[in-house]
């Protein structure tokens, strides 16, 4: 006789004890040790930044820039427009959306920690004897079916510590997001403006371009009729060819800023659609900059170092809660029959309680501590040079807003100078009072006047831009 079998062992000589004797005492036991307990560790406090009394060293006024909406500030329909289509389709809008989810999936990881876990098995075996000799078989099928739950105990706060890192995380990944819209929305009105002024610009060339082929005409005909020499016709080719050498530059510059007008966007190198043009954009003198804590709470980059160093803090009490033991109650609940019929006649219950003391790795564990803490103390000095670099990009703005205001005022002045000298040079070259090197370099005069008034136009609109952004205002 040969006899084929798989050993398990027998669960009828394991003591059965009766789960409705006994889980309710372990239930209770467990729900009061896990709201009693403690929570070690000390809780976050944002450090002091010793914050100044005003923004600007002036009178900081009270209100906010995150009253005033991108929408309203910048008020062409084609910039909404492109702005909508960035935030939308923006590729790095795009990763960051995706960041989101999966912070959201950790931090529900870790949440999941608070309840008890289970899982089932079932199983099925035969054990089948042979005859030598015959064909008689006998077989003694068993069946089981299992219940098993594991919790663990939250004594220490170790999964507290734990689900309140994942959650500074997960709010990181909200505030880069934010930030990152912010810099999308700047980003997209910069480059707009600055397309803008190219295209003036482009447009101030093309007409100094067909004075000077007028000059060159004219210059021609004095020349050919003997009223002046040939040098003065040959200064106007020269001016003519360099005003000409101009424009295939401005046209790769538009070029160039329409590509990456597109990358903002999300899309393939195309032209950009265009709407009011540089001199019919308007955009406040000022912007309230608001207190300094209101800074603080307003601008997404600073609030997402704080939610790196509220990370860290919690890091630091799961790694001071790893030092002490974990209790972890475990059960199993399930049905055992040698018949299929009789499967539900024979409940078992074993419970048990596993307590993890870290013995050996007490040295480890106070190691990783230290690291913790280091790493804490490294996120306390970024988050207060965040702060730092935060308030001087604001104060700069300031400055520069103000400083480009001066500059646009005093361009204008220029280029009114520059237009009433050439209307002059050019009177007393007919009357035959001056040469026509005086018309040219009042040409080219006029020329650089009205190109620096456009630039200082154009700086004036990025330095509100860049003070918008500075100041947290879109979010």
């Amino acid at each position: 006789m040969e006899k084929v079998a798989r050993y398990r062992p027998n669960m009828d000589k394991l003591k059965k004890i009766r789960p409705k004797k006994f889980l309710p005492f372990i239930l209770i036991l467990a729900l009061v040790l896990a709201f009693s307990s403690c929570k070690l560790g000390k809780e976050y406090v944002r450090p002091d930044l010793n914050l100044p009394e005003t923004i600007d060293g002036e009178t900081t006024d009270t209100a906010s820039v995150s009253d005033i909406p991108w929408q309203s500030l910048y008020q062409d329909t084609v910039l909404q427009n492109l702005i909508n289509r960035a935030l939308e389709n923006n590729k790095d809008m795009k990763i960051a959306a995706a960041k989101i989810k999966e912070m959201m999936a950790a931090k529900r990881i870790s949440f999941s920690r608070f309840f008890p876990s289970a899982n089932a098995n079932l199983h099925a075996e035969t054990e089948v004897t042979n005859y030598d000799g015959s064909s008689n078989r006998s077989s003694d099928p068993e069946f089981d079916a299992k219940l098993g739950l594991n919790w663990e105990l939250d004594l220490w706060g170790n999964i507290r510590w734990a689900n309140e890192a994942d959650i500074a995380a997960y709010m990181q990944s909200i505030e880069a997001q934010r930030a990152l819209k912010l810099t999308i929305i700047a980003g997209v009105a910069a480059g707009y403006y600055e397309l803008c002024a190219l295209d003036e610009e482009l447009a101030i060339v093309r007409q100094t371009l067909e004075a000077r082929r007028e000059g060159v005409r004219l210059a021609k005909l004095r020349y050919e009729g003997g009223l002046t020499s040939e040098t003065a016709y040959n200064q106007a080719l020269v001016e003519l060819a360099r005003t000409e050498t101009l424009i295939p530059d401005l046209e790769q510059q538009i070029q160039i800023k329409e590509s990456d007008l597109s990358l903002l966007l999300g899309d393939y190198s195309h032209p950009i659609r265009r709407g009011r043009i540089l001199a019919e954009q308007r955009l406040p003198d000022a912007l309230p900059a608001g207190l300094p804590s209101s800074l603080i709470e307003r601008r997404p980059d600073i609030r997402q170092a704080e939610m790196a160093l509220k990370e860290a803090n919690a890091q630091v009490g799961v790694a001071y809660t790893n030092l002490f033991p974990k209790i972890s109650l475990t059960g199993t609940f399930g049905f055992e029959s040698n018949e299929l019929g009789n499967l539900l006649k024979s409940p078992y219950w074993y419970p048990a309680v596993d307590l993890l003391q870290p013995i050996f790795a007490m040295g480890r564990n106070k190691a990783r501590l230290k690291v913790a803490r280091a790493q804490y103390e490294q996120e306390i000095y970024s988050y207060e040079k965040t702060v730092i670099e935060a308030f001087k990009e604001v104060n700069d703005a300031i400055v520069s807003v103000r400083k480009a205001k001066e500059v646009r005022q005093s361009q204008a002045k220029l280029e009114i100078a520059a237009r009433k000298y050439l209307e002059l040079a050019q009177l007393q070259y007919i009357n035959g009072v001056t040469n026509y090197m005086d018309v040219l370099d009042a040409q080219r005069e006029l020329l650089n006047a009205q190109i620096g008034l456009n630039s200082a136009v154009c700086n004036e609109l990025l330095s509100i831009v860049y003070l918008y952004r500075a100041l947290g205002g879109g979010y």
